[in-house]
């Protein structure tokens, strides 16, 4: 099921960004940039080996994971977390663990359509992608 996840997906829309950004402790500078860049990623697989790359004239990351296990990651705003994506029915769930705090991001594919929903607490920010060539 991963492999619908596979390809390469433009911002078009985002919703609610600046406050789940504010929500997560990100600074104002950091959020003005934030919320001006449309970064693109890049989803691949090589066996069980997962790669999500985000893509940015700002800032890229890029993340190497399997299904499951959880793994070091240091996020765009440079928060050092524990990750772990999951499979839940046909949405990819990646939680965010650091300090006392947690957050969560779904992906979705609907057709050539991404929707990547980010919570923290009770902010929610949707954003969504367009598949490309």
């Amino acid at each position: 099921m991963v492999e619908a996840f596979v390809g390469t997906w433009n911002l078009k829309e985002s919703k609610n960004f600046d406050e789940y950004m504010k929500a997560l402790g990100v600074g104002f500078a950091t959020r003005q940039v934030g919320s001006m860049t449309k970064p693109t990623t890049i989803i691949s697989m090589d066996a069980d080996i997962i790669t999500l790359k985000t893509v940015s004239t700002f800032k890229s990351t890029e993340i190497n994971f399997k299904l499951g296990v959880e793994f070091d990651e240091t996020t765009a705003d440079d928060r050092k977390v524990k990750s772990k994506l999951t499979l839940d029915g046909e949405k990819l769930v990646h939680v965010q663990k650091w300090e006392d705090k947690e957050t969560t991001l779904v992906r979705e594919i609907s057709g050539n359509n991404l929707t990547l929903t980010l919570t923290m607490g009770d902010i929610v920010s949707t954003r969504h992608y367009v598949k490309g060539e």
